[in-house]
């Protein structure tokens, strides 16, 4: 039904059909002036046949002047069957008083001598002039025609009657009709000529058109293979020529800026930085990877919508503000799942005429530099105010001894005594804060060497009962092991390790009641060694957690420092544990103490290849 309907809005049918029009319309207009004139001529004609002779009227003028009647009408009857007029029906004489004196009807010879009713006749002869008319009875035509007999002589103008002729009009119309029938016929057939003529003039005119329109719908598919054929060299000819070059340079056009859309996309794909690009509305057209993969959104939820509605920056500026003074932002886009700092710069897309195409706003993650800048601040404030700390203690107790407490036997042992802890912490701050130098910078060095963990543990944990059972301790413990009697082999630096365990549970003495129990547990889990350290102390809040292993993080900053800590411990034994391949990680309740879980990759060995007393 479509390709039927297309056929009649093509230019072919189109062609085709005004020239039909045309044809049409030059045929109606030349048939009606045709028909019309034969009519006309065919009537003139037919009447001019049907008048009566003027010897004829002479005679019939000179009858109706007699006296008497009676003869004049038998010389009256005489002259009309004596008149040869083989298309009149109906001749009558009527003289000037309206009496019927003869006709050539046979049947109505009854009717001689009566008064006539015709109004024309009446009319005829009261106004001395012919009258005709076209009259119509049933299916047939009339043509009547009343001619007065007027007598000149002696210049006086005396009407002696009138003749009536009624003629049958039916012969000239069927001669017309079939004239016209003749010519309706050969119009008929000259429409079907001249179309089908005209549809072969029409598609030889077409036929370029309709390869043209195929060429450039090939063109606008990006198909520029093909060419259209030159048929002559007319204005459709030179259209072909124009086409064919058009296609070459569409073709070459559309190569180079497909290359640079590849090298443009290539570009982004690869920036490290987010870069997106708007029009002159500020609606999103051009994202790339890094962009989409920054704000964790799809690329259909970016391209299409307002850049400032997808930045959140709506509210703040308007994208008249951006035109006028591209600015500098830094957008926060952190969640609980992860922290995101975004620098976003905008700048103008312009020609040089300086017509704003767009803008384009380049992200840029910041969250790891303002995560540096923060640590930074946090460190210079953290060990300013640890240094600050025993520094001014051991100034005040310098100055003190400095006043005269030197002198004083009693006094002056224990204010050296506390300037001497007071240094010593502070030497143990140094070199704990070296040590994370070295290993931030890369510069720290491991021993490392496969060992047995279950000794190497079982060999720290007896140091610290033997601290328990020689020295005379303010608080007293208990150190219960669990291990496995599976022999875990782990590639680690063992003074480092060693250092890493000494931490943790010197850590759970501190913080668990006298009299605590300290669990240790040793098992292997999924190719991995895991060393558990439970104390019963204080515990954690939920919220301490994630931030224990943090630099200078203290739960309870006031007893940290009191008993001597400074906040690196754990911080230390976290990179220690992670350069080693392992993990380290906490759980804890408050007020039922704090478990510390130490993960080591697991080396299988053969155990007949090492000594048995190698730790």
């Amino acid at each position: 039904m479509k390709n039927q309907w297309k056929f009649f809005k093509s230019i072919h049918f189109k062609i085709a059909l005004v020239f039909v029009l045309m044809m049409l319309l030059t045929l109606e207009t030349v048939g009606a002036v045709f028909v019309r004139q034969l009519e006309y001529q065919n009537l003139s004609t037919f009447k001019y046949s049907i008048q009566l002779k003027p010897y004829v009227n002479s005679s019939l003028k000179r009858e109706l002047a007699r006296k008497d009647h009676f003869k004049a009408n038998k010389q009256i009857q005489t002259i009309l069957q004596d008149i040869d007029v083989s298309n009149v029906d109906e001749i009558t004489v009527v003289d000037s008083r309206g009496n019927i004196r003869g006709t050539n009807q046979t049947s109505q010879q009854s009717l001689v001598g009566q008064k006539n009713t015709d109004s024309d006749i009446k009319n005829s002869l009261y106004s001395g002039k012919t009258i005709e008319k076209n009259t119509a009875r049933g299916n047939n035509r009339y043509y009547t025609l009343v001619t007065p007999l007027i007598n000149s002589a002696k210049n006086q103008n005396n009407i002696e009657g009138a003749v009536y002729i009624r003629a049958n009009l039916s012969q000239v119309y069927h001669n017309i009709n079939n004239i016209t029938l003749i010519y309706l016929f050969a119009a008929v057939l000259s429409i079907i000529l001249g179309l089908i003529l005209t549809l072969i003039i029409s598609r030889a005119i077409t036929r370029p058109i309709e390869e043209l329109k195929q060429q450039t719908e090939q063109i606008a598919r990006g198909d520029y293979s093909g060419h259209v054929q030159v048929y002559g060299n007319d204005e459709l000819g030179q259209l072909a020529h124009a086409v064919n070059n058009l296609s070459v340079q569409v073709e070459e056009s559309q190569e180079s800026t497909e290359a640079e859309r590849r090298r443009l996309d290539s570009v982004l794909d690869n920036m490290t930085d987010g870069v997106v690009a708007t029009d002159r509305r500020g609606i999103v057209t051009i994202v790339n990877d890094e962009t989409l993969e920054l704000l964790n959104i799809g690329r259909d939820d970016v391209v299409g919508q307002p850049l400032l509605k997808i930045l959140k920056l709506d509210q703040k500026y308007g994208l008249k503000d951006l035109i006028e003074r591209p600015v500098q932002e830094f957008l926060d886009f952190s969640t609980p799942e992860r922290k995101l700092i975004l620098s976003a710069r905008f700048s103008l897309l312009q020609r040089k005429s300086g017509f704003i195409n767009g803008i384009v706003c380049v992200f840029h993650d910041v969250t790891a530099q303002q995560k540096i800048d923060s640590d930074r601040r946090q460190f210079v404030s953290n060990v300013s105010h640890e240094l600050r700390t025993p520094l001014t203690s051991v100034h005040s107790y310098l100055e003190a001894l400095l006043d005269g407490a030197w002198q004083d036997h009693t006094l002056a042992p224990k204010f050296l005594h506390v300037a001497q802890d007071e240094t010593n912490r502070m030497i143990r701050m140094i070199n704990d804060l070296l040590t994370l130098s070295r290993m931030d910078s890369g510069t720290q060095q491991y021993n490392l060497e496969l060992v047995n963990v279950n000794k190497l543990f079982n060999y720290i944990l007896d140091r610290f009962d033997m601290i328990v059972k020689n020295e005379t301790t303010t608080k007293k413990y208990l150190i219960k092991r669990d291990f496995t009697k599976q022999d875990l082999w782990a590639e680690v630096d063992t003074d480092r390790f060693t250092q890493v365990i000494d931490n943790i549970i010197n850590n759970a003495v501190k913080y668990s009641p006298d009299g605590g129990t300290i669990t240790c547990r040793l098992y292997e889990n999924h190719n991995q060694i895991v060393l558990s350290i439970s104390d019963q102390g204080l515990g954690m809040p939920q919220a301490a957690i994630k931030h224990i292993f943090d630099r200078f993080y203290r739960v309870d900053k006031a007893r940290a420092r009191a008993q001597g800590g400074s906040g690196l411990g754990l911080a230390i034994s976290k990179e220690i544990m992670e350069s080693f391949g392992g993990d380290i990680r906490v759980t804890s309740q408050e007020g039922r103490g704090s478990t510390f879980y130490i993960s080591l990759p697991f080396e299988a060995v053969e155990e007949d290849l090492w000594d048995e007393g190698e730790a």
